[in-house]
């Protein structure tokens, strides 16, 4: 009989343990971030009109406080999208977000770089998709790259935030140039791309444009579609703030040398300075913690998906 109160008792606490465990989530991730250089602070923000034209989806997109900031929204007529006036070779891209709150499963932000438009068949692109995940109100931070049309071979990483992007602006920032692709969260590096030059057909090349679209990832956003957006809810808006590109602007002139914001006409990398061509070692620092704590997917360690790994990942 004691043997069994004692079961009993040592069941009820662990009920009691596991009902006091908050769910893991955005919004109750207790992590403190590392200190890291803000990259973000140096360069100018471009105003939303100055830089940009809609891409789709015009009556949803909204564009406030004289243009210098935007909102996006997706609702059961139409997503929205921003599409940058230039294109680039090159540089320092950054958004400061804000996410829809409440339930946003399904829903799908990009910020991205893509020339889909001028190499339809062999396409480079660059990806921030924050994904509205499954019904627990939480969001997913999702990186991808594809080179030279390679859309058969997402190079997919999964992160879980540290914070509630729903609550205020943060900061989603890449760096592209010829020694690497990095992806930077409030300017904490959760993914580094090196260009080592021994994979150059998976390295995007080619000049692209800077997109912001808001739409709808039932399908695949969620599970395979477990969760798909629930339009009662809708319209999802997303506030944009704080654009940054500086990079090589892109001529329309097929003979004049693309102009860059740094540096000479002739560089390949017009973001000048030890900090964007190699992680410092406080940047190595945050990049190992951020993917240790809360990355949860990479495609590199997907062998049901890869019977033979991409090159890269070896």
């Amino acid at each position: 009989m004691a043997l069994l109160l004692l079961n009993n008792l040592i069941l009820a606490f662990l009920l009691f343990f596991c009902i006091m465990i908050p769910k893991v989530s955005s919004h109750n991730r207790a992590y403190a971030p590392p200190s890291v250089a803000r990259l973000t602070d140096l360069f100018g923000h471009v105003s939303v009109d100055q830089g940009f034209s809609t891409f789709f989806g015009g009556s949803n997109v909204k564009r406030i406080n004289n243009g210098s900031m935007a909102t996006l929204a997706l609702d059961k007529s139409s997503g929205s999208g921003l599409v940058s006036r230039n294109k680039y070779y090159h540089g320092f891209f950054s958004a400061a977000i804000k996410l829809p709150s409440g339930l946003s499963s399904g829903v799908v932000l990009a910020f991205y770089l893509s020339n889909a438009d001028s190499y339809p068949h062999n396409h480079d692109e660059i990806d921030f998709e924050l994904l509205g995940h499954d019904k627990r109100n939480d969001w997913v931070l999702q990186t991808n790259i594809y080179a030279n049309g390679g859309v058969s071979t997402g190079r997919e990483e999964k992160f879980y935030f540290w914070f509630d992007p729903t609550a205020q602006h943060h900061y989603y920032s890449i760096i592209w140039n010829s020694h690497h692709i990095v992806f930077l969260v409030d300017n904490v590096p959760v993914r580094e791309f090196p260009n080592t030059g021994a994979f150059s057909s998976v390295y995007p090349s080619k000049p692209m444009s800077v997109y912001v679209t808001i739409w709808d990832g039932s399908q695949w956003a969620t599970h395979g579609g477990k969760y798909p957006v629930n339009y009662k809810f809708a319209p999802f808006v997303v506030s944009l703030a704080e654009m940054e590109m500086a990079g090589c602007v892109l001529s329309n002139s097929a003979s004049a040398p693309a102009s860059c914001s740094k540096g000479s006409a002739s560089s390949l990398d017009p973001v000048d300075g030890q900090q964007f061509t190699t992680l410092s070692k406080q940047q190595v620092a945050a990049l190992d913690w951020s993917r240790r704590k809360l990355m949860f997917y990479s495609y590199c360690k997907d062998t049901t998906r890869f019977k033979v790994m991409p090159p890269e990942c070896k």
